[in-house]
């Protein structure tokens, strides 16, 4: 039980790599914390999880404050942060993308991680705590039809490496994973979108040198390294989950 008596803040945590990840430290022992826009999703997660639900929208100041303190008031201490909370909009150009599509990108994907570790620094340094932050293998190189979502995750990569500079000598570690595709809800709303679902599914997965690509519990379990004592000489990483996709 690496995470017994731990509490674990999870935003994104009502689906995909988020829930996976928030099970995963539920069965280590931890104390965990989802927070989620959707109060539905967020009670079936709790139902499925443990642990408890904060609403809130991590793009505002108020809200990512209030889930901390709510936090600290339930617990008492916070010791790992994982900003897993992500927006994307698909087949998108520079020419293509909305300012309005730009904008939300940021404020969840940049914005939110910005907001959520803000707050939640103060209460991880007490506990020499981490922070763990939710990339893509698309914010380590260039990649075709998703200019925000690129750029918001390129932001996160270089976020994660000055806060982990920033916070070392604090005893507070800052890593990020990038992961290739997941199947989760989000890539299975893509396949859709591409027309043919098996042709979407093998083209998917063929980009990926291992022939397939990732479970949601294969991010989640390095999530879980990156904030156990197994990692404790890791900051400033952003740890490629892809396949093997980065490596050509």
């Amino acid at each position: 039980m690496r995470f017994e008596n731990k509490v674990v803040l999870i935003t994104g945590g009502t689906r995909g790599i988020g829930l996976a990840t928030a099970k995963l430290f539920a069965a280590e022992g931890a104390q965990v914390v989802i927070v989620g826009k959707d109060k539905g999703k967020m009670t079936e997660a709790v139902r499925e999880v443990g642990g408890c639900g904060e609403p809130g929208d991590v793009s505002i100041s108020r809200d990512c404050e209030s889930i901390v303190a709510r936090t600290l008031s339930l617990f008492g201490r916070l010791d790992v942060l994982i900003n897993c909370a992500g927006i994307i909009f698909r087949n998108r150009t520079v020419e293509g993308t909305s300012e309005e599509e730009w904008d939300t990108t940021f404020d969840v994907n940049v914005k939110g991680t910005f907001l959520m570790s803000k707050y939640a620094l103060p209460p991880l340094r007490e506990k020499k705590g981490c922070i763990v932050n939710v990339s893509s293998y698309v914010g380590l190189v260039g990649f075709a039809g998703a200019s925000a979502y690129a750029a918001s995750k390129a932001a996160i990569v270089n976020l994660t490496r000055s806060m982990a500079l920033d916070h070392a000598q604090e005893g507070i570690r800052v890593n990020a994973v990038c992961p290739g595709s997941v199947d989760t809800e989000m890539i299975r709303n893509a396949w859709q979108q591409f027309g043919d679902v098996e042709k979407a599914q093998r083209l998917w997965a063929e980009k990926h040198p291992l022939g397939r690509i990732a479970t949601a519990d294969e991010v989640g379990r390095t999530i879980l390294f990156l904030a156990s004592e197994d990692a404790s000489f890791i900051t400033g990483t952003a740890l490629p989950v892809d396949g093997g996709i980065t490596a050509g």
